[in-house]
């Protein structure tokens, strides 16, 4: 049997929590005379009142969550942060559309940096910050930040935690899993005010520098410019962004082990090797071509292929370049990258390099089995054996990934767009990328789109960040039958 009760408490919990995290934008909206902040008062409002009636009616009911009921949370929990996330746009009238304003919402908590806005700059500061606030506090997840500062989850946590943590990993830096979700926001939280200084120093304005901050931890890429970072044409800013999108992409596991001074164990890790040569071979065979194709100079080809290709693996999505425009063959080489992903345990969505790496490897070692049929073969993941369960999950995924991206450039078709813009849409929704190919290409975004094409990209969204099997899992007769 479902606890139904004991959902619905946590679920107010965390709109109680959502609510606490409106209140920055309402001091940035006092603070520039912005005009929002009674609309931005009234949404946490809403939301304390909602969720505490929800947490104080079920106060008293067993904090035992178990797997079934870890999964309903975390999908459950998504759904609400994007329903009540969205108000803050409605009620100002700044996104006066309940198809773009939560199609905007849930770009936000995915870190997808989809957007329907089409002048950015017009938003008002308190609204931006909040658009922003999404993206951060989707970057981790709003599970894992609960798990970390509140005792409400109990025993419960841990199986939220692996529900909703992005990729396959079992790196954990306590054996508790509330400490391991603290110190994650711990790191997370001080990179981002380490990177608020350095952009500040940099020439970004204060609120520029929170904004782009905000976003560039998360991984999300929402900018306060019309375009996006090609507005600072700073290379300090850029090199700085792409390094710190970089870390972002990293496992956040290994980045604690960095900061402990244990280097060792990050450059032990096969997914970080993997992670770190990829991008340099694609940043040095990609920069080879623009160089020859376009007439810019050396260091300004080299910084703009860095920063997109940066920008597309680690899901971040911010634009500096227009990279449509170099060739076809480099566009498809883009439009590959959206299926690429970083780290697992890191804030990019995508594959994750983990499943790559495995599935690689198992090709290769099928080849040795073809040869030696009788010969034990194992698949070793930093020295590790993966078993045949981890295998089979992550085969089953990356099948699963294809079969619906297939099946949603259909549905786009049909619902009336060319192929090129519905591959595009469909891979950088799933991918929480944010800019595409075809009409949603770095240049572009999404507000064209037909209301029901929003809701179902929107879909795609969530069911990326949660890595398909959280969301899906549900539609399955074998999660509803009783135990």
């Amino acid at each position: 049997m479902i606890h139904y009760k004991a959902i619905l408490k946590v679920m107010g919990g965390l709109m109680m929590l959502l609510g606490v995290l409106m209140f920055p934008s309402v001091a940035f909206a006092y603070y520039y005379h912005s005009g929002d902040q009674i609309t931005l008062i009234a949404s946490a409002l809403i939301c304390l009142t909602i969720g505490g009636t929800f947490f104080f009616s079920f106060a008293n009911q067993d904090q035992n969550i178990r797997k079934r009921e870890g999964y309903m949370i975390v999908a459950l929990s998504w759904i609400i942060m994007s329903v009540f996330g969205m108000m803050p746009y409605l009620l100002s009238g700044t996104i006066p559309n309940y198809s773009d304003a939560i199609f905007e919402t849930v770009s936000g908590f995915t870190t997808t940096g989809a957007s329907i806005l089409t002048d950015i700059e017009r938003l008002p500061e308190g609204i931006l910050l909040w658009r922003s606030m999404t993206q951060w506090i989707g970057g981790l997840g709003i599970i894992v930040l609960t798990v970390a500062i509140f005792p409400l989850l109990g025993i419960g946590g841990i199986e939220l935690f692996v529900a909703e943590s992005p990729g396959p990993t079992s790196d954990k830096v306590h054996p508790r899993i509330r400490e391991t979700a603290k110190r994650l926001w711990l790191i997370y939280f001080g990179l981002t005010i380490l990177l608020v200084v350095i952009y500040y120093l940099e020439g970004m304005s204060f609120f520029d520098a929170m904004n782009h901050s905000l976003t560039t931890m998360s991984t999300g890429g929402f900018s306060t410019k019309n375009n996006s970072m090609a507005y600072f044409n700073s290379p300090l800013i850029q090199y700085t962004a792409v390094f710190f999108m970089f870390l972002a992409g990293t496992n956040f596991t290994l980045i604690y082990f960095a900061f402990k001074g244990h280097f060792n164990r990050v450059w032990a890790s096969d997914e970080f090797r993997a992670y770190f040569i990829s991008v340099g071979l694609l940043v040095v065979g990609i920069f080879a071509a623009v160089y020859f194709l376009m007439d810019d100079s050396f260091e300004k080809s080299f910084r703009d292929v860095l920063f997109q290709v940066v920008s597309l693996v680690t899901t971040t999505g911010y634009v500096s370049a227009d990279y449509t425009v170099y060739s076809n063959g480099l566009t498809i080489i883009f439009f590959m990258i959206l299926f690429m992903g970083a780290c697992a345990g890191s804030t990019s969505g995508g594959i994750k390099f983990i499943r790559h790496l495995t599935f690689v490897k198992n090709s290769t070692l099928e080849f040795k089995r073809i040869v030696h049929p009788r010969a034990v073969i194992p698949l070793k993941i930093n020295g590790e054996r993966v078993t045949g369960k981890v295998i089979t999950h992550i085969m089953n995924f990356l099948l699963l990934y294809l079969m619906i991206f297939v099946l949603g450039s259909i549905v786009m078709s049909i619902a009336g767009y060319d192929l090129i813009t519905s591959f595009g849409a469909v891979a950088t929704s799933m991918g929480n990328v944010g800019p595409g190919i075809g009409r949603v290409g770095p240049v572009d975004n999404f507000a064209f789109f037909s209301p029901f094409a929003k809701l179902f990209l929107s879909f795609l969204m969530l069911l990326g960040r949660l890595e398909l099997f959280t969301i899906l899992v549900l539609f399955t007769p074998y999660f509803w039958r009783a135990n």
